[in-house]
């Protein structure tokens, strides 16, 4: 590959994109919301939200210098990530913090790369975190759902226009925003039924000594300022 062509794909990865209308960003909003409340859908499109949490548990541990040994997925919207190390101190407690805070964050973390116009580079920082998660993957169902999503991304960068490419990205981040808001009410109903009774806020909770309700308040502020943030950005408020 001469420079020219290195030239012009830093351009293309790295250059900005025009600001999509506004009707555009109001209606990315809609279908990620459709994708989000009601029930049937959000059993399916719960799978990518599954992917975050898993994936944010799985970089938090190896950031913090433990042994990651695999993720797995499944096909009921759960998911399980396996790390090495200390069994106890702020390492562990990170990690377990990371998979609810997860799809907020990342999606706050896109919401920002949107704002400055990346809508291009944020195609492609999503496909290299989906295919550094694929290697950690452990079951066939996560590969094959984890390579479907790197798939799409990669499509959608690589052979669509700037307006296509707008509108995917616009409604993969209003879904994060929106998406991660769901699950913390949802693990919260279950601890008020009195299941799911080794939760994030379970572990947190006998890692710390604090107890889960405030863990469950964390993941709830998290969210919800995520989405009052991000989607200010999103609507360039």
């Amino acid at each position: 590959m001469d420079s020219t062509n290195l030239a012009d794909l830093w351009d293309r990865v790295f250059g900005t994109q025009p600001d999509p209308s506004q009707w555009l960003v109001l209606a990315t909003a809609s279908v990620a919301l459709i994708a989000v409340v009601p029930r049937p859908i959000w059993r399916l499109s719960r799978n990518a939200i599954t992917i975050a949490h898993e994936g944010g548990h799985g970089l938090v541990a190896l950031l913090t210098g433990r042994r990651l040994d695999g993720i797995r997925l499944h096909s009921d919207t759960s998911g399980l990530t396996v790390s090495r190390g200390k069994p106890t101190g702020i390492g562990m407690i990170l990690t377990a913090a990371a998979g609810y805070t997860a799809p907020s964050l990342i999606g706050l973390g896109g919401a920002w790369l949107l704002a400055a116009n990346h809508i291009t580079l944020l195609l492609w920082v999503a496909t290299a975190l989906l295919l550094a998660m694929l290697v950690m993957i452990r079951n066939a169902y996560g590969a094959v759902t984890v390579v479907l999503a790197g798939a799409a991304f990669l499509l959608v960068s690589w052979l669509t226009t700037a307006g296509v490419q707008a509108a995917f990205a616009y409604v993969v981040v209003w879904f994060l925003l929106l998406g991660g808001v769901r699950p913390p009410f949802e693990l919260q109903s279950k601890r008020r039924h009195g299941e799911a009774g080794d939760s994030d806020a379970d572990q947190l909770s006998r890692l710390t000594h604090v107890p889960p309700a405030m863990w469950l308040f964390l993941f709830h502020a998290v969210s919800v300022c995520s989405l009052l943030g991000g989607g200010r950005w999103l609507l360039g408020l």
